[in-house]
C-alpha cells in the first residue's frame, strides 16, 4: 500500500478523537461514505497541507515528477480543470495574447475569459471519413508566432479525444526560440512513455506545463490529475498562487492517496499491465481487420486505446452505432460524434473487454454487409471546415458579460453568440461567445441535434435540452445570442 494510505489507515486505528473535519467523524455515513470515511481527514497535524507541502505530499509530488521525468509535479484534486486554468493564468498575463488549440477543452476558453485574454487560434485538417481533428503541425505553430511576435504562450492538445498525438518535440523548440513557454494538455495520456509502443509523455518531450488527467487512463479516481513544470519558462510562483485559486482549500486525502497507489501500480507493474494490454489490443484489431463496413482509425503515432469507429457504408450514423452497443451488447462507448464512436480502452480492461467488443463489432459489420447493395453512400455528417474558422465580433470577456436572448437556431445565422456551443462530450467548442453563427455552423448544429447528439447551448424554447422527446414533439431548437442593442 501507499505511504500516505498507511498513514491514514494507522491514523484511523490510532484512538485519537476528531474534534476537526469533515462532519462525519470517520464514521457516520451511508452506504458510499462508509467505505471510505476512516480514511477521510482534513489538513490536520502530521498530514502536510497541499497547497504549502513540506512533507508527506511534498514527497508524493516529487515521487510524481519522478515517474514523468519533470522537474516538479502538483496533485490536481479538482481534476485537469484546474491545471489547465493555473497554467494558462500563471504563463500569459493579463489582457494578453495566447496562441490556442482550437480543439481545447473548455476549460481553457474559461481561463481565456476570467484573464481576458487575446485568443488566437491553431486549427487542425478534419480526418477524412472520420471527421474528428487530425494533429497541429509544428509548421503551424511557426507561422503563427512569426505573424504574432507579442504571443505569450502556446496551449495545444495532445493526444486529442480520439487519440491523435502532436510532434510535441519539435513544437516545443520553435516555441522556445521565441522565449515562451509551450502549455501541453495531456489529460488522455496520463499513461504515455510507460511503454516503448506508446509516444513518449509531453514532460520529456520539452513541454514546459503539461496537464494530465490520471483518471482518464489509469486506475485512479474520478478528479485526480498531475500537473508538471519543467524548465524557466513557467513562472513557478505565480502557477502556486493560481492553483491555490483554483483548487480546493480542503483537499480530498482519500484523491490524494488514491493517485499515489495508481502511479505505484501502474510504474512498478508497467511491463506485466502495458504488455498484457498490448497482447489484447493487438489480437483485437487483428481480428477486426475482417470488417468490410466498419472502419478503425489508425494514424502514425496515435495512442494506443483509442478505437473510433465509423461505418462506412453510410448504414449507421455514430450516434445509432453508439446505441446498437449499448443497447443490444451492454457496451458503453465513451461517446458519438457525428460519424463515429470512440471506445476507450485502458491497463484496467480485462480478456472480457477486449472479446466482447470484438465479437460485437464482427457481428454488427456481417448485418451491415448482409444489409448492404453495395450502391450506398455514406451519409453526409462532417464537420463545419474547422480551418475557417467563424467570425469574430466581441472577446470572450466582452460578450459574455452582456445581455443574451434566446432565438430559434433558424434565425440565427449572422447573429453573436452569447453562450459557447458545443458537443459534449468533447467539450470542444463549435461556437465560443463574441463569435457569429454561420449558415454552416447552424447547419452542423441542426444535423447534431437531429441525430439526438448532446449539444450544450442549444435547447428547447422552454430550457429543456432537445433530446428525442422534444424533437418528436417539434419543439424548435433556440440558441442563445447577444441582444441586438447591446453589440
Amino acid at each position: 500500500m501507499g505511504e500516505l494510505y498507511e498513514k491514514l489507515k494507522a491514523y484511523d486505528e490510532s484512538g485519537y478523537y476528531p474534534y476537526h473535519m469533515p462532519g462525519h467523524k470517520r464514521r457516520l455515513g451511508g452506504s458510499v461514505l462508509e467505505r471510505i470515511a476512516s480514511l477521510d481527514i482534513t489538513e490536520i497535524d502530521g498530514f502536510d497541507n497541499l497547497h504549502d507541502a513540506d512533507g508527506i505530499l511534498k514527497r508524493l509530488q516529487e515521487k510524481a515528477a519522478r515517474v514523468y521525468g519533470a522537474e516538479e509535479s502538483f496533485y490536481l484534486i479538482n481534476g485537469s480543470t484546474a491545471g489547465v486554468l493555473a497554467a494558462i493564468s500563471a504563463a500569459v498575463p493579463q489582457d494578453g495574447k495566447i496562441l490556442l488549440d482550437r480543439g481545447a477543452h473548455r476549460s481553457a476558453y474559461h481561463a481565456v475569459y476570467l484573464r481576458n485574454l487575446d485568443a488566437r487560434y491553431l486549427t487542425a485538417d478534419s480526418i477524412e471519413g472520420f471527421g474528428c481533428r487530425d494533429r497541429i503541425r509544428p509548421r503551424q505553430v511557426e507561422k503563427a508566432l512569426a505573424e504574432e511576435p507579442d504571443i505569450r504562450a502556446v496551449f495545444l492538445v495532445s493526444p486529442t479525444y480520439e487519440g491523435i498525438v502532436s510532434d510535441i518535440e519539435e513544437i516545443a523548440k520553435i516555441v522556445h526560440a521565441r522565449g515562451i513557454p509551450l502549455i501541453v494538455d495531456e489529460a488522455h495520456g496520463a499513461h504515455l512513455g510507460f511503454h516503448p509502443a506508446w509516444p513518449q509523455n509531453s514532460s520529456r518531450l520539452g513541454a514546459d506545463m503539461v496537464i494530465q488527467s490520471l483518471h482518464k487512463t489509469l486506475p485512479s479516481p474520478t478528479q485526480t490529475a498531475l500537473l508538471h513544470v519543467n524548465g524557466n519558462l513557467a513562472d513557478r510562483r505565480k502557477l502556486r498562487r493560481f492553483l491555490s485559486i483554483y483548487q480546493s482549500s480542503s483537499p480530498s486525502y482519500v484523491l490524494m492517496a488514491a493517485m499515489e497507489e495508481a502511479l505505484e501500480i501502474t510504474a512498478g507493474r508497467a511491463e506485466e499491465l502495458f504488455g498484457a494490454f498490448l497482447r489484447r489490443w493487438d489480437t483485437m484489431l487483428a481480428e477486426l481487420e475482417q470488417c468490410r463496413c466498419l472502419r478503425f482509425l489508425r494514424t502514425e503515432g496515435m495512442d494506443k486505446g483509442k478505437l473510433v469507429i465509423t461505418d462506412r457504408s453510410g448504414t449507421l450514423t455514430g450516434k445509432e452505432l453508439y446505441e446498437r452497443l449499448l443497447e443490444r451488447y451492454r457496451l458503453q462507448p465513451e461517446m458519438a460524434a457525428g460519424n463515429y464512436v470512440l471506445a476507450m480502452f485502458t491497463i484496467g480492461d480485462t480478456e472480457e473487454g477486449f472479446c466482447r467488443m470484438t465479437r460485437a463489432l464482427l457481428e454488427t459489420d456481417k448485418e451491415l454487409r448482409e444489409g448492404s447493395d453495395g450502391g450506398e453512400k455514406p451519409k453526409e455528417f462532417s464537420w463545419p471546415d474547422i480551418n475557417r474558422l467563424p467570425p469574430r465580433a466581441l472577446s470572450p470577456g466582452e460578450a459574455w458579460e452582456r445581455t443574451g436572448e434566446k432565438i430559434p437556431l433558424s434565425r440565427a445565422a449572422g447573429r453573436t453568440a452569447s453562450e459557447f456551443v458545443f458537443l459534449y462530450p468533447p467539450g470542444i467548442p463549435l461556437l465560443v461567445p463574441g463569435e457569429c453563427f454561420t449558415e454552416e455552423i447552424c447547419g452542423y448544429i441542426r444535423r447534431c441535434v437531429e441525430n439526438g447528439l448532446r449539444v450544450t447551448g442549444v435547447s428547447s424554447a422552454g430550457g429543456e435540452r432537445m433530446g428525442s422527446e422534444a424533437r418528436a414533439a417539434g419543439m424548435e431548437a433556440m440558441v442563445t445570442v447577444l441582444k441586438r442593442q447591446e453589440r
